[in-house]
C-alpha cells in the first residue's frame, strides 16, 4: 500500500482508534491515582480528583464525540447500523458519554472540595468522602470493563 492507496476511510479508522487510545487509555491510569494518593500523602486527594475531571472534560469527552463521528461515518461506509457489534458498541458509547457527563465530572467536582474541607488542619478523608470515593471506583471500573467490551466487539466483529 502506498500513500496514494491511502482512502478516507482509513483515515477515519486511524481518527477512531487514536481517540479510543488517547481518550481512554488516560481513564485507565485513574484506577490507581486513588491508591496511589491514599498511600504516599492523603494531601493529594484533591489533586487526583481535578486530574480526573481534567482527563474526563478534555480528553474523554472530545475523544467520544470523535469516536461517536468517526463510528457513525464508518457504519454509513461500509457496514450496517443494524450488525449487532456496531449497535452494541454504539450503545457502550452512549452509556460511557452518560457516565462521563452525569456522573464522573459532577462526582469529581464534588470530591475534590469535600475532601479538601476533611484534610484542612490535618484531618482525615471522612467517611461520606471515602463511600463516594469507592463508589466512583467501582463504576470506574465498570466503564473500563465496558471500554473493553467495545474494543473486542470492534476488533472480532462478531456475526458480519
Amino acid at each position: 500500500m502506498t500513500f496514494a492507496d491511502i482512502q478516507f476511510y482509513d483515515i477515519s479508522v486511524f481518527v477512531h482508534v487514536a481517540a479510543v487510545v488517547v481518550g481512554f487509555g488516560a481513564t485507565f491510569a485513574e484506577a490507581i491515582m486513588f491508591p496511589v494518593a491514599m498511600k504516599t500523602g492523603k494531601q493529594h486527594l484533591p489533586y487526583v480528583h481535578r486530574l480526573q475531571l481534567a482527563i474526563n472534560q478534555r480528553m474523554a469527552t472530545p475523544a467520544l464525540a470523535l469516536i461517536i463521528i468517526t463510528g457513525i461515518y464508518q457504519t454509513a461506509d461500509r457496514w450496517e447500523f443494524s450488525d449487532f457489534w456496531i449497535s452494541a458498541t454504539f450503545l457502550i458509547a452512549l452509556i460511557l458519554g452518560g457516565l462521563n457527563g452525569a456522573y464522573f465530572i459532577p462526582s469529581d467536582r464534588k470530591l475534590a472540595p469535600l475532601v479538601e474541607r476533611d484534610l484542612a488542619d490535618g484531618g482525615e478523608p471522612s467517611e461520606a468522602y471515602l463511600a463516594q470515593a469507592k463508589r466512583q471506583g467501582m463504576f470506574g471500573a465498570l466503564a473500563g470493563v465496558l471500554v473493553l467490551i467495545a474494543i473486542f466487539l470492534m476488533v472480532t466483529k462478531p456475526g458480519a
